[in-house]
């Protein structure tokens, strides 16, 4: 029994990585807790659209019936979008144990880095980071995300981190773990559903080139662990961030008074955000992983490039 027992690439992703390729891993969270079908997997099947569009190769990710899947294809992301919430949201802890029982799991952002390291792809794109939860400090609740960007050497494109976490909690702790978390055209953290949120990120970059060499560098270094880049949502997508605070903290509310915790906590508040924004918000966390997905491709573009030049 070796890796391959557990681990499935595709071979258009596998002869990309093969070849030094641009190749950007997806998520499997947002089609089966992210939204409900068919949205799902017109959203997931538009994102991998945008990907190819600008020029990268898309690898969605997946836990099915008992593998990794890397890549996986139009009939699977069916699957997967019909099954819906009966597909276990997969986190590291998930891992072994569907992996043996032969399960299927929706990746989240610290399953599709793992999945993606494990079949050579750098560059990740996805809607917000998981976080350190409001009220962290009586609870401990905090997402695996964190610490598997401490780990995991594949570089995170995202909007943010997700606007019902504690944001500066998110940002101290990425600090402590080493995480430099860099803002494409922005100096601010964006806030997932909105640009802003009146923190500093550590670093302004201006260009998907600029990017790539300092992911370059830190490969070339050995640095080890991965990297958040945020993107913030376009304009024309952005909500007001003092307004999503209400509907957030309400939804809190509505959270602990029925006893809502761990991994069930985060798709309860952002379906409540959703259903008080009359389904605007849903529509902004389409267009923000699109915008990623875009930013995604350019990054692998110019770090595929980069590789290339300085492959003996």
């Amino acid at each position: 029994m070796n890796l391959q027992n557990y681990l499935s690439v595709s071979e258009e992703v596998k002869d990309a990585v093969a070849k030094g390729l641009p190749v950007v891993a997806l998520e499997s969270t947002i089609i089966s807790h992210g939204m409900p079908y068919p949205k799902n997997v017109e959203t997931a099947l538009e994102v991998e659209r945008v990907v190819r569009d600008n020029g990268a190769i898309p690898a969605t990710i997946a836990i099915i019936k008992g593998k990794f899947c890397v890549g996986i294809n139009k009939e699977q992301i069916e699957y997967l979008g019909k099954k819906g919430l009966d597909v276990i949201k997969a986190s590291r802890r998930d891992v072994p144990v569907l992996l043996a029982k032969g399960e299927d799991g929706a990746t989240t952002v610290t399953t599709t880095m793992m999945a993606a390291k494990l079949a050579g792809i750098k560059i990740f794109a996805t809607g917000g980071l998981g976080g350190v939860h409001r009220g962290a400090e009586k609870t401990m609740d905090i997402s695996a995300d964190l610490e598997e960007l401490s780990q995991t050497d594949v570089y995170v494109v995202c909007a943010g981190v997700k606007a019902i976490l504690d944001l500066k909690l998110t940002l101290e702790y990425l600090e402590t773990k080493g995480v430099t978390v860099l803002g494409y055209q922005t100096d601010e953290l964006p806030a997932f559903y909105s640009k802003t949120s009146g923190l500093k990120v550590d670093y302004r970059v201006d260009t998907p080139k600029e990017i790539a060499d300092i992911i370059q560098v830190k490969d070339v270094c050995g640095i080890k662990g991965g990297m958040l880049i945020t993107n913030p949502i376009p304009d024309e997508y952005s909500l007001d961030g003092n307004a999503i605070e209400v509907i957030i903290e309400s939804a809190i509310k509505k959270a602990d008074n029925l006893g809502i915790k761990g991994k069930a906590i985060t798709p309860y508040l952002l379906d409540e955000v959703q259903k008080q924004t009359g389904g605007e918000s849903l529509e902004s966390n389409i267009k923000l992983v699109i915008n990623n997905a875009k930013l995604g491709a350019e990054i692998a573009i110019e770090l595929s490039k980069i590789k290339k030049a300085v492959k003996p």
